[in-house]
């Protein structure tokens, strides 16, 4: 069974040699505005193998001396897969790890206890207690020492390294703001390892990443400087939500106001990243700019998008001399003049506009992104946290409601961690004030009471966590009931999957396993729907969506022969964390002020992820906010190029079973 068919989203519209060039003169046309080499790879796991192999073999060569090979290890996202790697390697293969050393990149600074919420703990737990490596080799910042000491400590750090012989391989993440470790914008090129503060973001990070209700102020992290001695550097970097900043490191001259670009000074450091990562790079995103390019429909609208954008014009008024001053002249070849292009990508625009997301009965529908029949429809959008469908589709939700479609929403996980212990308190408030009004003689409900808000309020006694789970889940189930109330899904068309890789009760999930996609299997055998809604929504920095996603297309890949599934077609939406690039939208359903409005009323059900939600992620904005602002946004862009003016527009695009 195929897990991880999301990947294919993006490979399916990038011709493969842009990101693995076939010799050395495309590869140096391509690269022209990187100023680091970059490897790119269809995901996280080949990528991670590559690295692991090169470790592996750096270490035989220093371990055949007789010398200790020392890697230096970052506790970040970045290195799951590869660590993951390293510890198959010692199980299955027999890979020792007696002459290996280990440097620890960072450290929270201060941890009350040296294990606690540490980044030495989740290196421990992903790799250090897998293999056989001495104890005595695993190299950390004291996160315990007095504050006194700290300076000291920091000198006494950089000996140790330099007793070792120096890092012989530093693993690299990248942070969102370009920090490497934790050096953060400012940081100098010669800085060595040091106490440093941390700013809003990287305080945010912890507090997603580790769960941390208060993070640490300030953290011991290697300098750039030392980072710089490495004989060799590999920084790993995964996923659409880092696509900027790689491009940025990569491509932009070399700052302190982005730290990770120092690395185009070193004489051997690469960039190790997959195809989501690299999206932002000039070979992926403009190819027109540094090479021929194999025109697709897609590609061509994405580039005359962007010549818009850069000369300030809406498609219709774009020249021959627009197109041959901006390395579009290969179009000019292909259609004969710029008027023939702007006519073709206008109105392939001006068709994915639509206001029957579930197509118009009794119309032609030759040019409409939906088919007209049949009508009405069975509908299923599948939400992998209980607000993602209104946040994300609420408008167009309600449109097929209305327009009489079947409608069903299946609610993928019950995203009960992130509901903050406030809200049961508040909850529980409700049950006292019933239990006095209808059940005063109720011992058992009343004793049942007493123990969680207790244990809520003031953390006396004990309750397991799974009890504590099972309220918050119940909490997220009543809105995501309220809000299908509200746009007019029937109770009995609402379904809760509960997911078993999210149900961990840590922000740590589990794999995708075949459970999880036999229950996806099950509710799509039994509704057999004509119109299937998904989230594509890869930016979602706890990875959530992606599990969904993927759990959702294994199953679709199981019953894409089937009877029922040749007369049902797939629709991804996005909006909780990015939306959709104009370039690839092909249905565009347009909202009214008042179909906004509506669909604000909607997310607001959600009441437990409004300003109290503790997974808002790098987006100070409310998730209305974020919601409203992007479909005005795309709305906006529409009418920019020339076609007619909305309040604002949700954008899906559509996928097609890989054969």
């Amino acid at each position: 069974m195929r897990t991880n068919l999301s990947s294919q989203i993006t490979l399916n519209r990038i011709p493969e040699r842009y990101y693995r060039p076939t010799d050395a003169f495309e590869l140096a046309a391509l690269t022209r505005f990187e100023k680091v080499p970059v490897e790119i790879f269809d995901d996280a796991l080949r990528g991670s193998k590559k690295v692991a192999a090169e470790i592996v073999g750096l270490m035989k060569e220093k371990n055949s001396k007789g010398e200790l090979f020392v890697l230096g290890l970052t506790g970040g996202r970045a290195g799951i897969e590869l660590y993951s790697e390293l510890v198959r390697l010692h199980k299955e293969e027999g890979l020792s790890f007696k002459k290996v050393a280990v440097v620890n990149l960072y450290e929270y600074y201060p941890l009350v206890k040296a294990m606690d919420k540490s980044f030495l703990s989740r290196i421990k737990e992903m790799l250090l207690d897998h293999i056989d490596i001495d104890p005595a080799n695993i190299i950390s910042p004291d996160a315990t020492i007095d504050r006194k000491d700290v300076m000291a400590h920091c000198k006494a750090f950089e000996e140790k390294i330099n007793a070792l012989g120096g890092i012989d391989l530093q693993l690299l993440g990248i942070g969102r703001g370009g920090n490497i470790g934790f050096n953060e914008p400012g940081s100098q090129l010669n800085s060595t390892t040091r106490l440093i503060m941390l700013n809003s973001e990287s305080r945010k990070e912890a507090a997603r990443h580790l769960g941390f209700s208060e993070p640490p102020v300030s953290s011991i992290t290697l300098g750039i400087g030392t980072i710089m001695k490495a004989k060799r550097i590999v920084l790993l970097s995964w996923g659409e939500d880092k696509s900027a900043v790689v491009r940025t490191a990569i491509e932009e001259p070399a700052s302190v106001a982005f730290p990770a670009s120092f690395l185009q000074l070193h004489n051997n450091a690469s960039f190790v990243i997959d195809i989501h990562a690299a999206g932002e790079l000039t070979r992926i995103s403009k190819p027109w700019l540094v090479t021929s390019c194999d025109w697709d429909d897609k590609l061509i609208r994405r580039a005359i998008v962007w010549l818009c954008q850069q000369v300030n014009k809406p498609i219709l008024k774009l020249t021959d001399k627009d197109y041959s001053e901006h390395n579009l002249s290969e179009l000019l070849n292909i259609f004969g003049s710029a008027y023939n292009c702007n006519i073709k990508i206008f109105n392939d625009l001006q068709h994915t506009i639509t206001g029957w997301p579930g197509g118009k009965p009794d119309a032609d529908d030759t040019y409409r992104p939906e088919r007209a029949t049949p009508f009405p429809k069975k509908v299923l959008v599948f939400s992998p946290h209980p607000d993602d469908d209104v946040i994300s589709m609420g408008g167009t939700l309600k449109r097929l409601v209305d327009q009489h479609h079947e409608v069903h929403v299946a609610y993928e996980t019950s995203g009960n961690i992130a509901v903050n212990d406030d809200e049961i308190i508040r909850f529980l408030s409700f049950v006292k004030g019933y239990i006095e009004m209808f059940e005063p003689d109720n011992k058992d409900l009343k004793a049942r009471y007493e123990i969680q808000s207790k244990f809520l309020v003031r953390k006396e006694g004990q309750i397991p966590l799974s009890e504590i789970l099972s309220m918050k889940g119940l909490i997220r189930r009543g809105e995501a009931k309220a809000a299908c109330r509200y746009v007019g899904v029937s109770s009995k068309n609402v379904h809760f999957l509960n997911l078993p890789f999210y149900e961990t009760g840590t922000i740590k999930k589990n794999p995708i396993s075949q459970a999880d996609i036999e229950i996806v299997k099950a509710l799509l055998q039994e509704l057999k729907p004509h119109q299937i809604y998904v989230a594509g929504d890869l930016a979602d920095p706890h990875g959530t969506h992606k599990v969904c996603l993927d759990a959702v297309l294994a199953a679709i890949d199981d019953l894409k022969n089937e009877v029922w599934f040749k007369d049902c077609r797939i629709w991804m939406y996005r909006g909780a964390w990015m939306e959709w690039e104009i370039d690839h939208i092909e249905m565009a359903v347009p909202l009214s002020p008042e179909e906004l409005r509506s669909k604000r009323n909607a997310i607001l059900k959600h009441q437990s992820q409004m300003e109290s939600a503790p997974f808002l992620g790098n987006d100070e904005r409310l998730f209305w906010q974020r919601s409203e602002e992007r479909n005005r946004a795309t709305a906006a862009f529409y009418n920019e190029l020339g076609l007619a003016a909305y309040e604002a527009i949700e954008a899906f695009v559509r996928y097609i079973p890989i054969q």
